[in-house]
C-alpha cells in the first residue's frame, strides 16, 4: 500500500458490504443501453473496466423504473423480466473480473428529460426551461405507482445480483422535485413541510425494506441545496439529511443542483480544476456541516476532486467515508490502480465538461481523449 495513501486503499464497509478501498465511480449516465434501453455489449465492456481498473465500488448510471420515467437517451431499464438477463450478465462480469462492488442507481427522470415524446410530470404544474408545457402534476394515485415502480426495479436489482441500492434523490430528477420547495408547491401529505416532501423517499424505502430485509444496503444521492433562487436551501437539506439518517440508510453521496444549465447557476458540475490540490472539491465546505449529522450513515463525498492527496486528505480529516469521481473514469477507467501502484499525479480529466456535449453520439466519451489517441496515431 501506498504509505500517502493509507486512508483511500483502506477498507470499508457501506450496511454489512465490505469495500476493497475508498474509491467510488460515481453513477454516470453512458447512453450506452440500445433504444428501449436493454443492456449492450458494449456497456458490459465499459463496466468491466471500470472493475478491473481498481474501483471500490461501482455505482451504476441510472436505470429507469417505470417506461413513463425512463426519458432519456439510451438509458438501461428495470421495470420488467426482460430486462434482467442484461442486467444480470453485466453484474456478473464485475464480479467475474474485479473484486469491485457494484451498486444500482433506480430512478425516474420525472421533469427532467430530453427526449422526445415523454411527459414531463412532477409534484407540481410548474414550468422548466426544457419545456413550452407545464409539468404535468401526479395524482395520488400516480405517485403510489412510482412508489411501487422503485420497489419493483429494488427488487429486480437484488435478484441480478446487484451489492446495493442507491436512490437517485438529485440533479432535478423526480424525488428531488419532491424534496425542493421550487418543484413541489403540493398542500397534501407530498407537500409542503419538510417531512411530507421526504415521504416519497420514506415510502420507498420501506418498500424496499420489507421485500429485501434489513441487511442489503440501501444509499442514496441527495440533493442538499438547489443553487436556485426559492429552492431548497442548505438549512432545509440539513433536515433532509437528518430525516434520511434516521430511516437507516446505509450511506449519502450529497449533491446540489440541476442537469439543466438553464434551470440553475453552473456550479453543480463546474468545468474548471483547481492547481492546488488543498483546495480541490467544491463540496467540501458543506460536507464538513453534513459530516455530524451522518451518525453511522456514510458520506460519500463526490465534487471535482482530481489529486488522490487531496482525497486521502478528506478522508484523514474524517469529512467523508469514499471519495466519489465521475468525469475522470471516462478518461481514465484505470486510475485507481495508477494511483495504487504508486503513479500520484493528478487525474487526467481536466473537467472541462466536453464529455457533456457527447450525449446524442450514442455514448458518453471524454473527446479530449480520443483526439489526443487520433493525434498520437497519426504521429
Amino acid at each position: 500500500m501506498i504509505l500517502e495513501l493509507t486512508k483511500l486503499f483502506s477498507s470499508a464497509k457501506i450496511g454489512n458490504v465490505r469495500i476493497k478501498n475508498r474509491i467510488v465511480r460515481s453513477a454516470t449516465w453512458l447512453a450506452g443501453a440500445d433504444e428501449v434501453g436493454y443492456v449492450t455489449d458494449d456497456l458490459i465492456e465499459t463496466y468491466q473496466k471500470l472493475g478491473e481498473g481498481g474501483i471500490g465500488l461501482i455505482i451504476s448510471g441510472y436505470i429507469g423504473v417505470h417506461e413513463h420515467g425512463s426519458g432519456n437517451y439510451r438509458m438501461t431499464r428495470l421495470y420488467n423480466e426482460s430486462y434482467k438477463v442484461g442486467q444480470k450478465k453485466l453484474v456478473s462480469t464485475i464480479h467475474d473480473t474485479s473484486d469491485s462492488k457494484i451498486a444500482a442507481q433506480i430512478a425516474h427522470t420525472g421533469s427532467n428529460i430530453i427526449r422526445e415524446g415523454y411527459e414531463l410530470v412532477g409534484p407540481s404544474p410548474i414550468k422548466v426551461p426544457r419545456s413550452i408545457k407545464l409539468v404535468r402534476e401526479l395524482s395520488i394515485n400516480e405517485i403510489q405507482e412510482v412508489i411501487k415502480a422503485f420497489i419493483k426495479t429494488g427488487t429486480y436489482a437484488y435478484e441480478c445480483g446487484y451489492d446495493m441500492i442507491q436512490l437517485h434523490g438529485a440533479h432535478g430528477y423526480l424525488l428531488s422535485d419532491f424534496l425542493s420547495p421550487y418543484t413541489n408547491k403540493r398542500n397534501d401529505e407530498y407537500g409542503g413541510y419538510i417531512e411530507n416532501r421526504v415521504k416519497i423517499i420514506e415510502d420507498i424505502y420501506h418498500g424496499l425494506r420489507d421485500k429485501l430485509g434489513k441487511k442489503f444496503p440501501i444509499i442514496i444521492k441527495l440533493n442538499t441545496h438547489d443553487n436556485l433562487k426559492n429552492g431548497l436551501t442548505l438549512e432545509e437539506g440539513k433536515e433532509i439529511i437528518k430525516s434520511v439518517v434516521a430511516l437507516g440508510l446505509d450511506a449519502i453521496e450529497p449533491s446540489t443542483g440541476r442537469t439543466d444549465p438553464k434551470f440553475t447557476d453552473n456550479k453543480s458540475f463546474p468545468a474548471v480544476v483547481t492547481k492546488n490540490p488543498e483546495e480541490e472539491n467544491y463540496f467540501s465546505h458543506i460536507a464538513r456541516e453534513l459530516k455530524p449529522l451522518m451518525n453511522n450513515c456514510a458520506l460519500i463525498l463526490m465534487g471535482g476532486i482530481r489529486n488522490p492527496l487531496a482525497a486521502e486528505r478528506f478522508l484523514d480529516e474524517e469529512i467523508a467515508d469514499f471519495i466519489s469521481f465521475s468525469r475522470p473514469f471516462l478518461y481514465e477507467p484505470d486510475l485507481a490502480k495508477r494511483w495504487e501502484s504508486g503513479n500520484l499525479d493528478s487525474a487526467y480529466c481536466t473537467s472541462c465538461n466536453a464529455c457533456f456535449g457527447t450525449v446524442l453520439k450514442g455514448k458518453i466519451y471524454c473527446p479530449v481523449k480520443c483526439k489526443q489517441e487520433k493525434k498520437s496515431i497519426n504521429n
